[in-house]
C-alpha cells in the first residue's frame, strides 16, 4: 500500500508513465495468481469437508419428520414409528413434557435424518448442539454422539407458525444394555 502510495506520488511529481500503469500482462497476471491460489487452497478441503460429513456406518439411524404441533419419529431397522405429542397433564416440564420420549442410547454413533411435514422447523436440542432445520421435500442429517446418560429438552426452534414453540422433544439417553432390553 505504502509502495503505490510513494510510486504515484513519484508519478505525479516526474510526470511520466510507469510500469504499473495499462500494461495488461501484469494485471493479468495480478488476476490468475489469486484464482491459482485459492484452487490450490480450497480443492484439497472440499475433500475433507465431504469426507467429514459422510458416515456409512453408523450404530443407529432413524428419521423425524416434524408437524404442525408433533414430531413422528421412525426406526426403520426395526419399523417402530410413533409420535411425540405436547403432554400438557404434566407440570413438571412445563410445555416440554411429551407423551412418548424418545429413547436412544449412549456411547453410539447415531445418524438423524430430518425432513417436514408442512413448514420449516427445527429439531433443537441445546445441551448436545444440536440444531437442524426440517424443510419440506428435503432430507438433512445429522451425526452425534450422545455421552452421558439422563433427560435431555428441547424444543421447535423455528418460527412455524402458531404454537411452534409447543413442540417439545425429550431424549432419554440409557447404556446400550438398557436400550437394548
Amino acid at each position: 500500500m505504502v509502495f503505490l502510495i510513494i510510486l504515484t506520488i513519484i508519478r505525479k511529481l516526474k510526470n511520466y508513465s510507469s510500469v504499473f500503469s495499462e500494461n495488461q500482462r501484469l494485471e493479468d497476471l495480478w488476476l490468475i495468481i489469486p484464482i491459482i491460489l485459492l484452487l490450490f487452497i480450497g480443492f484439497p478441503r472440499i475433500k475433507n469437508l465431504y469426507i467429514c460429513e459422510e458416515f456409512n456406518e453408523c450404530d443407529l439411524n432413524f428419521k423425524v419428520l416434524g408437524h404442525q404441533w408433533y414430531w413422528t419419529y421412525e426406526f426403520n431397522q426395526i419399523e417402530i414409528s410413533f409420535d411425540s405429542i405436547l403432554n400438557i397433564e404434566n407440570f413438571f416440564f412445563r410445555l416440554l413434557e411429551t407423551f412418548n420420549h424418545l429413547i436412544l442410547p449412549r456411547k453410539c454413533l447415531i445418524r438423524i435424518l430430518i425432513s417436514s411435514e408442512d413448514v420449516i422447523h427445527s429439531w433443537t436440542i441445546p445441551s448436545l448442539g444440536v440444531k437442524i432445520d426440517a424443510t419440506p421435500g428435503r432430507i438433512s442429517q445429522v451425526i452425534m454422539i450422545i455421552n452421558r446418560p439422563g433427560i435431555l429438552l428441547g424444543q421447535c426452534r423455528e418460527i412455524c407458525g402458531t404454537n411452534h414453540s409447543f413442540i417439545p422433544i425429550i431424549i432419554s439417553c440409557n447404556s446400550i444394555k438398557n436400550f437394548i432390553l
